[in-house]
């Protein structure tokens, strides 16, 4: 009776669980990190004139001039990557906010990429949080995404929330204020990134395709755009670190796997704020994405 008791409570806490959030994951993987001052873990990569810090905190800008960038003093293997954001407010068609890893530089045209970008909208219409994986993303020059696009349940411009990715050899999860909201295993060696990358984060003009595919631009009326960061965690193993080292786990279990309760708040999640999801997409080559 047991199994049956524990799957009735786990059906309780979600039907149970209010509209406007996900059911408690009964875990914060984040509380598990020290947090870090800006300039302890990052740089200034591009736009230093639209970058400021403030007490290990972030304030970067796009204008009309240019956006602003900043890049992780070392590579990773592996490891929690975290940032609390807030976003601008009102008219932000064609803009992305980002936190992601990446090793374009080190690979151009050849890249592996884990992205969470915050799509700018229009006035009427909430954010939307992409997330995506490249796998040597764009070696044969058609670039295969791995995206998965969310709604919030909460304004991510009225207050600071946590955003991160955890990457382990086996699997990336993301989480949003410690809920996993997607997780990405590892099914073959051609389907996961496993080079090093640095950690990113940036605001630029993506008008070309962030807002509905690019029908909305970035008007620069609304300028300038503002992207907040702070309470920045990072514990990852970096590319030239023991080979002992090892990521923090994502459950309390410590076993490398999200607990049944996590599992029940990320599919909550997917379930009621998920808007696309690559692997349903009937107008995608299914042969580039063999994991699906």
């Amino acid at each position: 009776m047991a199994p049956i008791f524990s799957l009735f409570l786990a059906f309780l806490m979600i039907f149970s669980s209010n509209a406007q959030g996900p059911p408690s994951p009964g875990y914060s993987p984040s509380s598990r990190v020290t947090s870090v001052n800006f300039d302890q873990e990052f740089r200034n990569l591009w736009g230093p004139q639209h970058q400021r810090v403030d007490q290990g905190s972030l304030t970067i800008w796009l204008d009309k001039s240019s956006g602003s960038g900043f890049k992780s003093l070392h590579p990773y293997q592996s490891g929690y990557f975290g940032a609390a954001m807030k976003l601008q407010p009102g008219y932000t068609a064609g803009v992305i906010t980002s936190f992601y890893l990446s090793n374009n530089e080190e690979h151009p045209g050849n890249h592996d990429e884990i992205d969470i970008e915050f799509l700018g909208t229009t006035l009427d219409k909430s954010y939307t949080l992409q997330t995506n994986v490249y796998i040597r993303g764009s070696g044969d020059g058609n670039i295969v995404g791995r995206e998965m696009k969310f709604h919030l349940w909460f304004d991510p411009t009225q207050d600071y929330h946590n955003y991160a990715i955890l990457w382990t050899p086996s699997e990336i999860i993301f989480f949003v204020d410690d809920v996993p909201i997607r997780r990405y295993p590892r099914k073959s060696d051609a389907t996961f990134p496993t080079r090093p990358m640095w950690l990113y984060g940036s605001i630029w003009d993506a008008s070309s395709w962030a807002t509905e595919n690019g029908r909305y631009k970035a008007d620069y009326n609304y300028q300038p755009f503002i992207g907040r960061y702070t309470n920045f965690k990072v514990s990852g193993c970096t590319a030239n670190g023991p080979a002992s080292c090892r990521p923090p786990s994502p459950s309390p279990s410590g076993s490398g796997s999200l607990s049944p309760r996590q599992l029940w708040a990320m599919n909550w999640v997917q379930s009621n704020y998920l808007v696309y999801d690559y692997c349903h997409d009937p107008k995608r080559d299914h042969t580039q994405i063999p994991e699906c």
